[in-house]
C-alpha cells in the first residue's frame, strides 16, 4: 500500500516529507501540524503534556482539520534548532578580558582567544555555575585534575640523559639504546637497569655507569671476566694488563731475566738457547687455562693473524698487523695498528668515558654517545 501524508483540506496523498499539499497548498507536514496543535485558536488534538509527538500520519477522520487561510501559501514554520537563538545558560562562565559567555569545558574564549582560568573546568565543570575568577594570575592546576595545566613538554627523558649507550649487533649496526638519565646505571645479568639476562659471560652486577662532575665514568663493581675499553692510538700501561685483540684474551706480564747457571755439580741444563726479555705475552682460554705464550725476542711485540710475532689466523676479527707492546726502557706501551676491530683494554676499578668510546662486557659491545 502507499504511505504519505493525507491533505486535511483535499484528502490528498501526498509523499513523506513534503511541507504543503501538492493539490491544494495546505501544509501538511508533521512539523506544521505539531505546530498548528499548539497555536490554532480552533480545536485541536488532545495532547498529554510532556508526551513525544507520534511520527506515524494520523488519517484525516480521526485528526480535526485545521484551517489555513486561503490567501497564504504557507504558515510559518516552528524554527529549527539552528536557528532557534541560544540563551546563555546559567552556568555558561564569562570571558575575563571581553565578557563573552563561555561554554563549560571550553579552555579559550573563543571571541578573543583569552585563556580560561583552570580551576573553572574541572570534573565538576557544567553542574553548578562558578564566579569567575579575576584574569590577573591564572595559574595551572597543581593536583587534582589531571586535565588541568596540561601543556606540551620536551622529550623528559632524551633530554635529561646526558649520555646514552647503544648496543653494536653482531652485524655491526646499532641495537637498543640505553638513555643514562639517572645518577647511576649498574648493568649486569640479575635485576639491574641494564639488563643482559641471557649473556653467561656477564656477572649478576658487572658493572656501573655514573657521573662524577658531569663526567660519564664506568667503574668494574668486581666482576669475574672484567670490562674492556678500546683504545684510541698508543697506551701505557703496567705488567700484569689484560687486552682483548679479536677472540683472543692476552695477558702482557713481565719477562723473567733468570741466568743461565750449572746445577750444584757444575753440570748446565741443555736446551734451547734463553734471551733476556722483558715481555712475555700469555692467551688466556674459556675455563681458566694457559695456552699459548711468547717471550719477545726484543723490546717490540707485534700481534696479528699473519707476519707477526704472535699470530693467530684462525681468528677472522683480527686484522692482518693488528696490535704492538712495546717496551722502552721505562714504559710497557700498547698501540693499535688501525685494525678493523680495535683493541681493548681491561680497566682496573674506575675509567671515565667520552663520546664515541666503545665498552665490551661479557658479550656485549656498547658504543658511548654523550649528549
Amino acid at each position: 500500500m502507499d504511505v504519505g501524508l493525507v491533505c486535511d483540506q483535499c484528502s490528498a496523498l501526498n509523499a513523506m516529507g513534503v511541507q504543503h499539499c501538492l493539490r491544494c497548498n495546505a501544509s501538511v507536514s508533521l512539523d506544521a501540524f505539531e505546530f498548528e496543535s499548539r497555536t490554532s485558536v480552533g480545536p485541536g488534538p488532545a495532547r498529554t503534556p510532556g508526551a513525544e509527538p507520534s511520527f506515524a500520519p494520523t488519517p484525516s477522520a480521526q485528526r480535526p482539520a485545521v484551517a489555513a487561510p486561503a490567501a497564504a501559501p504557507s504558515r510559518p514554520r516552528p524554527p529549527t534548532a539552528e536557528q532557534a537563538p541560544v540563551e546563555p545558560a546559567a552556568e555558561h562562565h564569562p570571558c575575563p578580558v571581553c565578557g563573552e559567555h563561555v561554554i563549560p569545558g571550553h579552555r579559550f574564549c573563543g571571541n578573543c582567544g583569552t585563556r580560561m582560568p583552570d580551576a573553572e573546568f574541572g570534573p565538576s565543570a557544567g553542574r553548578a555555575a562558578a564566579p569567575a575568577r579575576p584574569a590577573a594570575a591564572p595559574t595551572p592546576a597543581a593536583g587534582g585534575d589531571k586535565s588541568a595545566g596540561r601543556r606540551t613538554m620536551y622529550f623528559g627523558a632524551i633530554q635529561a640523559a646526558r649520555a646514552k649507550l647503544t648496543l653494536i649487533r653482531g652485524d655491526g649496526m646499532d641495537g637498543v639504546s640505553f638513555n643514562l638519565a639517572g645518577d647511576e646505571h649498574l648493568a649486569g645479568r640479575v635485576d639491574v637497569p641494564l639488563l643482559f639476562p641471557d649473556d653467561p659471560f656477564l656477572s649478576p652486577v658487572h658493572c656501573n655507569f655514573f657521573y662524577r662532575d658531569g663526567q660519564l665514568v664506568v667503574r668494574d663493581e668486581g666482576s669475574v671476566n672484567g670490562v674492556y675499553v678500546r683504545i684510541a692510538g698508543s697506551r701505557q700501561i703496567a705488567f700484569g694488563a689484560r687486552c682483548l685483540i679479536g677472540e683472543q684474551l692476552l695477558e702482557i706480564a713481565r719477562g723473567d731475566l733468570a741466568t743461565d747457571d750449572a746445577i750444584a755439580d757444575g753440570t748446565y741444563f741443555f736446551a734451547s738457547p734463553r734471551r733476556a726479555s722483558m715481555i712475555r705475552v700469555v692467551q688466556h682460554l674459556r675455563g681458566g687455562d694457559t695456552g699459548r705464550g711468547l717471550r719477545a725476542a726484543s723490546d717490540v711485540v707485534t700481534i696479528g693473524r699473519e707476519g707477526n710475532d704472535l699470530d693467530f689466523p684462525d681468528d677472522p676479527f683480527i686484522s692482518g698487523h693488528h696490535a704492538r707492546i712495546t717496551w722502552d726502557g721505562q714504559h710497557l706501551i700498547l698501540t693499535d695498528l688501525g685494525s678493523k676491530n680495535g683493541t681493548f683494554l681491561r680497566i682496573v676499578g674506575e675509567h671515565p668515558l667520552v663520546h664515541g668510546d666503545y665498552v665490551f662486557m661479557g658479550q656485549q659491545l656498547l658504543r658511548v654517545e654523550v649528549v
